[in-house]
């Protein structure tokens, strides 16, 4: 009988070297233990799927409530229920499973958002913070001041702009004049644009708001349509150029993720009030020059 070699005998070890290194939890930027799953293998193991709560199907994590039999259910739930999901049987008070909350501590739980494209998985004390900038969370609309519900993924930004926000104009090149017109307009006022360059779309916003009480301001800001990641490659300039004056803003343009209320409310934009606008408008008109450049 003729034996065929193995034509490659190092390529099994080393395979099961490389899947042994996939396993290994590593440290991300944020300071968490994650691991990352590989597409081959299932993102809940049996063991975390012991956690899942019978009311909403998300991950009963510390503090872990039971009712008398055993049954587990999750803390926001156990607010809204009388009786166990699993066995009916009336629950009077929180009775804490201590060994399970043990073995949680212990686990890798999967992203809440992996069923959208997450392969990390995180200690429960990490999910929180994790999914709060996880690059695959749904987007809303970023349109400022809009009554817009919106909902969708990051792909999909840009076509729903497109289709139903088809006021906003789109300029091409990373050197454009933004023109925000009749700035005396009274009350709460927004102005939006969009900029593309260097293959990514930014959201330009300028609104008018009353940030203390009788005294109005204005606000600019940049955003890159894309993850807080994306948006670190990336610094704009903001400047309004008039008769032997100038006023410059520069700084990381935040994501869509982030929100334009997010840089209003700690001022980290262009901020200024309506005399100096005043300054620089022309005939009611103000044009800001926006500048991105890659980092």
């Amino acid at each position: 009988m003729n034996v065929i070699p193995n034509p490659c005998p190092m390529a099994a070890n080393e395979a099961t070297v490389s899947n042994s290194m996939q396993a290994q939890p590593m440290v991300n930027s944020l300071g968490h233990i994650v691991q990352q799953c590989s597409s081959s293998r299932p993102q809940t193991s049996d063991l975390t799927s012991l956690f899942e709560c019978p009311v909403c199907f998300d991950y009963v994590l510390p503090p872990i409530l039971q009712c008398q039999n055993g049954h587990l259910v999750c803390s926001s739930c156990r607010q809204k229920i009388t009786c166990c999901p699993t066995c009916r049987v009336p629950i009077s008070s929180n009775i804490r499973n201590l060994p399970m909350e043990k073995l949680a501590s212990t686990m890798m739980f999967p992203c809440k958002y992996s069923s959208s494209g997450c392969n990390i998985s995180l200690l429960h004390t990490d999910k929180p913070e994790h999914e709060d900038s996880c690059e695959f969370k749904p987007y809303s609309c970023p349109c400022p001041g809009s009554s817009c519900k919106w909902y969708g993924p990051l792909e999909q930004v840009m076509p729903h702009l497109m289709h139903q926000h088809k006021s906003i104009t789109t300029l091409q090149g990373e050197d454009i004049v933004f023109l925000a017109t009749d700035i005396n307009l009274s009350g709460a006022v927004d102005w939006v644009m969009i900029q593309s360059c260097y293959a990514h779309h930014f959201m330009l916003v300028l609104e008018k708001q009353e940030k203390y009480h009788g005294h109005q301001q204005f606000f600019a800001v940049v955003q890159l349509i894309g993850t807080p990641k994306q948006a670190e490659n990336f610094i704009y300039r903001l400047e309004l150029n008039g008769h032997r004056r100038r006023l410059t803003w520069e700084a990381t343009p935040r994501s869509i993720h982030e929100g334009v209320q997010s840089a209003i409310n700690i001022s980290d934009c262009l901020v200024f009030d309506t005399h100096i606008a005043q300054l620089f408008a022309d005939n009611g008109n103000l044009g800001i020059n926006v500048t991105i450049s890659p980092v």
